[in-house]
């Protein structure tokens, strides 16, 4: 049985201390970054054995969105630029840019399917307001609408693949100038404001949306603490009122926004106590063990369903086999006239 911490490896091959973590019960994810990559054989070998430590499977997750945040850089891996560049194409050509985000989600899922990696976490739903330097081109838009279409068309490309998507940062991290992984970022505004325009895809995006991560940002017209460790936010804006019943992840508990809630082991409590389904512990081994040992958490049959949605669906074609396919060809060409500005 998987449990509800999402944890990282040291490199780019299995020490025995990463085994003894990662099957610990408590444990139901890794997730890898770019040190963890040295060669498309090498990164196939790591996600296998991570796959055949457990049964079922630890599931395997990246951040990777293309732009700056894209841990695989490396041919075979197609290099896929900012999503703020299908914003700017939705400004002038809407169904191309709907086009575009298809393929993008399509061929991101692919080939991260075709070396051992489940899920990515993506798409970003933050608003481009123009303020956040963490943010920038990660954002596909301004306007929540945007986002919405961009975004929709984005995770239908990675389902695609038999890929599930992760809409972060909510409600919103496009707002404050701050960045959550060095400071703790506040947003002044009101509710209202923030519900209606930066929350708003993820209402919108409804059951289209399998997972979702609250930001590292304090809204005090809402709560004093941090999105990711607030009931107010999980369980009463997200759950209840905009109706969403997929997965919830923690930001990383690493993060200096996360810093508020306290050590480690508070952190991990205070986001399962707040709603989260999953917690990500990265960058400090013995934080993660300790991360283990001292928080309480107890299976649901609801984790257990939003957990089965975040199995891939159908077995991944291999890279060989994807170089192959008509469809992956004519969807990687499309990323590629897009990349160069065609």
């Amino acid at each position: 049985m998987l449990g509800p911490v999402v944890i990282d490896v040291e490199g780019a091959r299995l020490t025995n201390a990463d085994r003894e973590r990662l099957v610990h019960p408590k444990v139901g994810m890794a997730i890898l970054f770019a040190r963890n990559y040295e060669s498309a054989e090498q990164l196939r070998e790591l996600t296998a054995e991570i796959h055949a430590l457990r049964s079922p499977p630890l599931l395997i997750a990246v951040d990777h969105e293309g732009g700056r945040v894209q841990r695989f850089r490396q041919p075979p891996f197609t290099r896929i630029p900012a999503m703020g560049r299908l914003g700017a194409l939705w400004e002038q050509d809407v169904l191309k840019a709907s086009r575009v985000a298809t393929a993008a989600g399509y061929v991101m899922a692919a080939e991260l399917r075709a070396h051992g990696v489940d899920l990515t976490f993506a798409p970003v739903l933050d608003l481009d307001w123009g303020t956040s330097g963490v943010i920038g081109d990660r954002a596909l838009h301004r306007d929540p609408r945007v986002v919405t279409m961009l975004a929709a068309q984005l995770a239908h490309g990675m389902a695609i693949a038999g890929m599930a998507n992760c809409g972060k940062h909510f409600p919103g991290h496009g707002w404050p100038t701050a960045d959550s992984h060095v400071a703790v970022p506040v947003d002044e505004r009101r509710r209202a404001e923030i519900l209606d325009e930066d929350a708003a895809p993820y209402h919108w995006l409804g059951v289209g949306l399998a997972a979702v991560m609250p930001a590292h940002v304090i809204y005090p017209q809402v709560d004093d603490k941090p999105a990711g460790f607030s009931a107010r936010w999980i369980k009463g804006l997200l759950r209840r009122r905009l109706g969403f019943a997929g997965a919830v992840f923690s930001d990383d508990l690493s993060m200096e926004g996360a810093s508020v809630a306290g050590g480690i082991v508070e952190r991990g409590q205070a986001a399962l106590d707040a709603g989260c389904d999953f917690i990500i512990a990265s960058g400090s081994p013995a934080a993660v063990d300790q991360l283990l040992a001292g928080i309480r958490w107890r299976r649901t049959p609801s984790f257990e369903a939003r957990l089965a949605r975040l199995v891939p669906r159908g077995p991944p074609a291999s890279i060989d086999q994807l170089l192959r396919n008509p469809i992956y060809l004519a969807a990687r060409d499309e990323v590629a006239a897009w990349a160069a500005g065609a």
